[in-house]
């Protein structure tokens, strides 16, 4: 099977052509390929097929095989490859998610290849305002104990769930051990992406994030946006701001039309994997 190494801030998957290529277990397929020790590495399998709803359509697998409604460093790793690989010739293109269609801009650079994307990611829902399965409905923020701690998160949907919560130093916050403890709490049924944030001026936040089924990886996409969007309505955070993450910078904005991230996209290698 031919696969192809991307990452977005050091959020880095497996992609597939699935044009080209069948793949009828995925989720097994991507638990392998996964392993960074036995297989080709990375933070889960992302398959790139056709549409009837959109230009292209996207799925994406989590390193324990568990698969994703969305993620926002993939699909813009999805806009690069179809572009640079002269599946598509236009900027603007669509991309069917189970979160929904996802519109991408793409900004072509050196030799004519996709450096930037910017995604539209759709509006986001609260809890206390949307009626939303796999969130609490309850008041905003929910008061939890995790282990020794008491945390308020602040819980959004981007097609996905989110639980955001506030500390100081999160750059050197005991992530790898409150991410799970959060994620196990009865009020999120089908887990959680949980975000560790810190506001350091109007317009920049400092994230980190537990994601479900890979642990700690170096960026979420879904993540900066949900939690740029809890502390934009806090009155913490400017419409336009900067979330910094362990692999870099994403432009978060919230538009009357909804939430656009600007990142990078990084192709790394090409290979091929006998299965």
């Amino acid at each position: 099977m031919k696969f192809t190494k991307m990452h977005g801030l050091g959020n880095d998957y497996i992609y597939v052509n699935g044009f080209q290529e069948s793949v009828p277990d995925p989720v097994s397929l991507s638990v392998k390929i996964s392993d960074r020790h036995t297989g080709i590495g990375g933070d889960g399998l992302i398959l790139i097929l056709p549409s009837d709803k959109a230009d292209f359509k996207m799925r994406m697998f989590n390193a324990d095989g568990s698969e994703g409604e969305m993620c926002g460093n993939a699909i813009r790793c999805v806009g690069k490859y179809v572009y640079d690989r002269g599946m598509t010739s236009s900027t603007v293109i669509t991309v069917e998610t189970l979160a929904g269609i996802r519109k991408l801009t793409l900004f072509p650079g050196k030799d004519n290849k996709i450096e930037r994307v910017r995604v539209w990611m759709g509006l986001p829902r609260f809890p206390d305002k949307d009626e939303l399965l796999d969130l609490p409905a309850r008041d905003y923020p929910v008061s939890v104990q995790a282990l020794d701690k008491a945390f308020s998160l602040y819980c959004v949907s981007m097609g996905n769930p989110h639980a955001v919560t506030e500390i100081t130093d999160v750059f050197s916050y005991p992530v790898e051990k409150y991410g799970p403890e959060i994620q196990k709490l009865s009020i999120f049924p089908k887990s959680v992406n949980v975000e560790f944030v810190e506001v350091t001026s109007p317009d920049t936040l400092n994230m980190r994030v537990y994601e479900r089924g890979s642990g700690e990886t170096m960026a979420c996409g879904t993540g900066a946006c949900a939690s740029a969007v809890a502390m934009m309505r806090l009155g913490k955070l400017n419409k336009s701001a900067f979330v910094k993450l362990l692999g870099g910078t994403l432009q978060i904005e919230w538009l009357d039309d909804g939430i656009y991230m600007t990142g990078p996209a990084t192709h790394v290698f090409d290979g091929e994997i006998a299965l």
